[in-house]
């Protein structure tokens, strides 16, 4: 069972990091503050603690600081095991709000791509995506 919440736990918290850095962090915040100051009734201070690792994490991507970007997942992983621990019916609750914040995979929207070109004039294509597939080059297809 113990690794089973961890797995849990390593999902949600990867899963909070990355809706760390969306523009659309309000409500999978809120919701987040509330499963973790489960019985408290009070989330005001998960929300802060929340917004300060979402600060240290838009810092870190900006000067891509890994070491940072890794410990705030580590922080919010060894919380999330010790919610899960702590009380077994936060398993359920956890899964559920993966299921509403994580975007099923079909569904999600498209990709962010910045590119940027420098040093002089360029001569050849420029292609910018964030996925190409497939692509039929040639015969009458």
């Amino acid at each position: 069972m113990e690794a089973e919440l961890v797995a849990l736990a390593t999902a949600g918290a990867t899963a909070l990091v990355q809706q760390m850095i969306q523009e659309s962090w309000g409500p999978a915040r809120d919701r987040l503050a509330r499963f973790f100051s489960r019985g408290t009734g009070e989330p005001g201070a998960v929300t802060a603690e929340l917004e300060t690792s979402r600060a240290e994490l838009l810092e870190a991507r900006e000067t891509q600081d890994e070491d940072i970007a890794a410990d705030v997942l580590a922080e919010w992983r060894i919380r999330m095991r010790r919610t899960l621990q702590a009380d077994p019916g936060a398993a359920a609750e956890l899964r559920a709000l993966l299921d509403e914040i994580v975007p099923d995979p079909g569904t999600a929207p498209a990709v962010v791509v910045r590119n940027s070109i420098t040093g002089g004039t360029q001569h050849g294509t420029v292609v910018q995506t964030g996925t190409i597939g497939d692509i039929h080059l040639g015969g009458g297809r």
